[in-house]
């Protein structure tokens, strides 16, 4: 699904990313961890085209993201609110998503109803725009937004770190089910080990740029990367 090769990027003669090599394969959740700094959300970026790598490159379905258009067809994200539209509200958001992706309002409204337990009653019909929204909230309007894509590939930056334990929850339940209904693939950056250790299948840690373990997820990986991280201190 997703080959990286050679990738670097640098902000003042230091390297943020290098990664010399990654495949990602279709349908895994894979999570990202590291701590500040590690250069997770700049990979994000570099994934989504957003910014340039310096050398390198990320083939997304046999195509390099920086020179084609196919991949963002079914490449969707939440990175943070800065990514949504503040003056409107969350149905209006939808509604304008919807319409990028030839989705009518009467099939936004009907996939809607499948995310009212994750809503738990906080976004729809509350006549509040977007920048009136609890962070949390606002996190809830853009992770559903990337989901009514349908996509096939999915990034995720930080997506429980403004909400509260109930909807950590919810979230990931989430993310479970989505993994496997839909065989979606699934990139999740966080802080959280514990949680993002319980919805991937494969953690990668990432520290200084550089992707320094790659681990399949097993009944000892939360312990194993507390341990580093206790060690980091």
């Amino acid at each position: 699904m997703i080959q990286i090769k050679s990738l670097i990027k640098s902000y003042g003669g230091i390297a943020v990313v290098d990664i010399p090599e990654l495949l990602i394969n279709k349908g895994e959740t894979i999570g990202l961890v590291g701590n500040n700094g590690a250069g997770k959300t700049t990979l994000f970026r570099l994934m989504l085209d957003l910014i340039r790598a310096d050398e390198g490159e990320i083939i997304s379905k046999d195509e390099n993201v920086a020179e084609g258009e196919k991949w963002k067809h079914y490449t969707t994200s939440f990175l943070d609110e800065g990514f949504l539209i503040e003056y409107l509200t969350p149905e209006e958001y939808f509604y304008f998503i919807g319409s990028l992706h030839g989705i009518g309002k009467a099939q936004v409204d009907a996939e809607l109803v499948n995310y009212s337990d994750f809503f738990n009653g906080e976004i729809l019909d509350r006549k509040k725009y977007i920048r009136d929204l609890s962070k949390g909230n606002q996190c809830k309007v853009g992770v559903v937004a990337a989901l009514l894509q349908s996509p096939e590939m999915l990034l995720l930056d930080e997506p429980f770190a403004n909400i509260d334990p109930s909807t950590q929850i919810r979230l990931k339940n989430l993310i479970k089910q989505i993994s496997t209904e839909k065989q979606i693939t699934t990139i999740i950056s966080s802080h959280d080990l514990n949680h993002v250790t319980e919805v991937s299948e494969r953690i990668l840690l990432m520290e200084k740029g550089k992707i320094i373990k790659d681990i399949q997820t097993g009944t000892n990986t939360l312990s194993e990367l507390e341990e580093y991280f206790s060690v980091m201190q």
